[in-house]
């Protein structure tokens, strides 16, 4: 029996979606055919490679080990396909960048047009999402993500880019009317716009630029998920608020915000650049991973 080439591409999709289901959804093909090609793989090494429940798929050892190569050998086809694509000198393929809704907003916005207008034969699917994803079984080449610690998956391509600190801000408006916000115990006169969900603890974190640290409670009378409606909100002079300095800077900057306790942040958190380990990565999803790491730091710089 000859070798599907096939076989390994969809063996690839199931391990990396972790099922048949997932795997069928992006491939846009039915189940029956994915479990076709993993049982003539399986048939042909002689060995089983995904162990079948009820409810998901389990990769045995052999299949471990068997998907390290497989992987390798999709990685060279399809850099193969990207060499041919970006035969002519420009850029061409589709890349999945995946970043929270307010990196989409405030951050990235101008840099992923700029790209596209630049590279018009290279496809940008932006996925915006305030939760982590899963790279490699969602398919993405390239994220977007703050963290205040080290990030737990080594597999990954980690690139630092900035530390973004999240500054205090509030309307003119609203700071004539409480007179002065100019020590942490004056929060808890005002009303505190979060970023984020309400939780039974709403003591705000104060970190000093000496290292002194404090949290001081305030009237919590907003949260969103979404810096926007946060941000509009303390421009509309409903309350004080703690944001990224790339989301606040522009409203300063018009006069529609100002920044309270210059001496202090609420915290500060390290943006990094992640990308799927492997073999090879297509000129254009480099390309755009270059740019958004040259571009970035200018966006959020203040």
């Amino acid at each position: 029996m000859g070798i599907d080439l096939n076989d390994y591409f969809y063996f690839v999709h199931v391990v990396e979606k972790k099922g048949y289901t997932a795997a069928a959804k992006a491939l846009n093909m039915p189940k029956s055919r994915l479990s076709r090609h993993v049982a003539q793989l399986e048939e042909r090494l002689g060995v089983r490679l995904l162990q079948r429940t009820s409810r998901n798929v389990a990769v045995t050892e052999e299949g471990q080990s068997f998907y390290q190569h497989a992987r390798k050998v999709v990685d060279h086809l399809e850099l193969a396909e990207a060499a041919m694509d970006n035969r002519t000198g420009s850029l061409a393929g589709k890349v999945v960048v995946s970043c929270s809704t307010g990196m989409a907003q405030f951050a990235l916005l101008d840099i992923v047009t700029e790209f596209a207008r630049q590279h018009p034969d290279v496809l940008i699917e932006q996925r915006v999402a305030n939760t982590l994803v899963d790279l490699v079984a969602e398919g993405v080449d390239i994220a977007i993500r703050g963290h205040s610690g080290e990030l737990p998956d080594s597999s990954l391509i980690q690139r630092f880019i900035a530390t973004v600190e999240w500054h205090f801000y509030c309307s003119p408006d609203y700071l004539r009317r409480v007179n002065k916000i100019e020590a942490p115990y004056d929060l808890a006169q005002c009303r505190f716009l979060k970023v984020g969900r309400a939780s039974a603890k709403e003591a705000i974190p104060l970190h000093h630029t000496d290292g002194l640290r404090t949290h001081q409670n305030s009237r919590i009378a907003l949260c969103s998920e979404d810096m926007a409606t946060i941000r509009q909100a303390a421009i509309d002079g409903l309350g004080v608020t703690a944001l990224p300095n790339y989301v606040g800077k522009s409203a300063v900057r018009a006069g529609q915000l100002v920044r309270v306790l210059p001496d202090w942040i609420s915290q500060a958190a390290n943006l990094s650049l992640l990308m799927p380990s492997r073999l090879g990565v297509p000129a254009h999803t480099k390309a755009l991973s270059e740019y958004i790491r040259a571009q970035l730091p200018l966006a959020i710089s203040v």
